[in-house]
């Protein structure tokens, strides 16, 4: 025991050791967005878009403005983000039935189950996994929504059945369920806690279908047009990209004349997620646990609204893999503002990079490099090459100025990011490019793992595997 002066001086030194755990352990806010694109002011996809409380978010900490999936839909997505594998090193390319989780968990170790295994209380509320949230062992608690009947304003939006609705709601904010899920954040926040926490915020929209308060709708104009078209997007695509295309949609939407009221409908959506995503960022400000939490935004994939003549995800194009990808450090004052790392980044990151903030170590098998130093220091580079999968053998390589694609039977497609944003001009079979292709393709998987076939969804699978399931469970 210490005495006197003594006393004093362990005092002190215990609470400088108090204070280090503390920083160590930061709590996290783990904010999952579904479905949303670049379609946000920070990011500038469409100029129509209103979403002040991500922009901002991302001009207080790093905006990750080249940020990638691991894959363009949301089962293999949050699978590779949550499990911290690639898909071509799990095998999970495509969608899975939800009890695929229970086999998952035999082999890895689910982020939030790393934490709370190691001193942390982890609360959930939305969509997090794609999939049961219901495994005790990786949550301290989680939310179940309250059902409630929807109202529309029915002389506005267009619907062609329930799902692929794009209509503006009339019911309370707090009987639709994004509103209920930031509101068990927001409750999380101004509890006590005596342990860290990991609170994870999942927002489902702007996922089908494409229904926001009517106040939302009443930000943009009643027909929103696609800034950037090319009527013939396809012609010098490959066959294998052009099937992946959901062109069904596009012709739908385009003989009904409603692109206009779709796009204005997801842009709504967008803005009634930043709107509950801002209420829980104020109420993380306004608790106790501003000044000690570290703050991730993410979105599963992108979304397509009419480029490449086609409708959702589910493409290697810029459209369907990049996304909003925020982190905001509370401990450190005087930020500087309005910080753009450029370089591409791949969301496979997120899984060490929360590890690290945390001081947990991670299972030998985790793909992916902490994004740390980057925060650090916008100047670092990442060693790991940024790839998307979609289906086995389907892959796209994104670089700071390039964009290259190889499909599972040879078809390939080359994009300049710098002369061609819009990814309209196919370069692969440009004599010219001959090296610059050869260097990507040397980024591309060694090794596939062989695609897992249990509680698999048949309509999903895509690339070398796809024949095997044609024509089963269509979606």
């Amino acid at each position: 025991m210490c005495k006197n002066i003594k006393y004093i001086v362990c005092v002190l030194f215990l609470g400088t050791l108090s204070i280090s755990a503390q920083e160590k352990q930061p709590n996290i806010l783990f904010i999952a967005i579904d479905d949303m694109n670049d379609w946000t002011g920070f990011l500038g996809g469409h100029s129509e878009a209103i979403t002040p409380n991500l922009d901002k978010i991302a001009d207080k900490g790093i905006n990750f403005a080249n940020a990638h999936v691991s894959a363009p839909g949301c089962s293999p997505s949050r699978n590779s983000l949550l499990y911290g594998v690639e898909p071509f090193n799990s095998g999970l390319y495509p969608f899975y039935e939800h009890d695929i989780h229970k086999q998952l968990r035999k082999k890895y170790t689910t982020l939030p189950t790393l934490l709370k295994a190691n001193g942390y209380n982890t609360f959930g509320s939305g969509k997090i996994h794609h999939g049961s949230s219901d495994d005790p062992n990786e949550w301290t608690d989680y939310y179940e929504p309250k059902n409630a009947n929807k109202k529309f304003k029915d002389s506005e939006g267009y619907k062609r059945n329930a799902k692929h609705s794009f209509r503006p709601t009339l019911h309370p904010d707090e009987e639709h369920r994004d509103h209920q899920f930031a509101n068990y954040g927001i409750e999380k926040l101004q509890e006590k806690h005596d342990k860290p926490f990991f609170l994870a915020v999942g927002i489902v929209k702007p996922h089908l279908p494409f229904d926001a308060p009517i106040r939302f709708f009443d930000k943009y104009p009643k027909e929103v047009d696609l800034e950037n078209f090319k009527e013939d997007d396809l012609s010098d695509i490959p066959q294998a990209g052009k099937k992946l295309v959901k062109q069904g949609e596009f012709n739908q939407y385009k003989k009904d004349e409603a692109w206009g009221k779709i796009r204005r409908a997801y842009l709504a959506s967008i803005s009634w997620a930043d709107y509950n995503i801002g209420r829980v960022l104020d109420a993380l400000e306004a608790s106790d646990y501003a000044d000690n939490t570290v703050i991730v935004i993410w979105s599963d994939h992108g979304y397509h609204l009419g480029e490449k003549n086609t409708f959702k995800k589910f493409t290697l194009w810029e459209e369907a893999t990049r996304v909003p990808f925020i982190i905001y450090d509370g401990r450190i004052k005087n930020q500087p503002q309005g910080r753009n790392y450029v370089e591409p980044v791949s969301l496979i990151n997120v899984y060490k990079t929360i590890a690290e903030y945390t001081g947990v170590e991670v299972p030998e098998y985790v793909d992916g490099e902490s994004l740390i130093p980057i925060i650090k220091d916008q100047t670092e580079q990442l060693t790991i090459p940024t790839i998307t999968s979609w289906g086995r053998g389907n892959y796209a390589v994104r670089t700071k100025t390039h964009r290259y694609i190889r499909y599972y039977n040879g078809g390939e497609e080359l994009y300049d990011h710098t002369a061609d944003p819009n990814e309209w001009n196919n370069l692969a079979k440009d004599e010219n490019q001959a090296e610059l292709i050869k260097e990507l393709k040397s980024h591309l998987p060694k090794n596939e793992h062989p695609m897992i076939s249990d509680f698999v969804s048949p309509w999903s699978v895509e690339g070398a595997d796809k024949a095997k399931y044609r024509g089963k469970n269509k979606k």
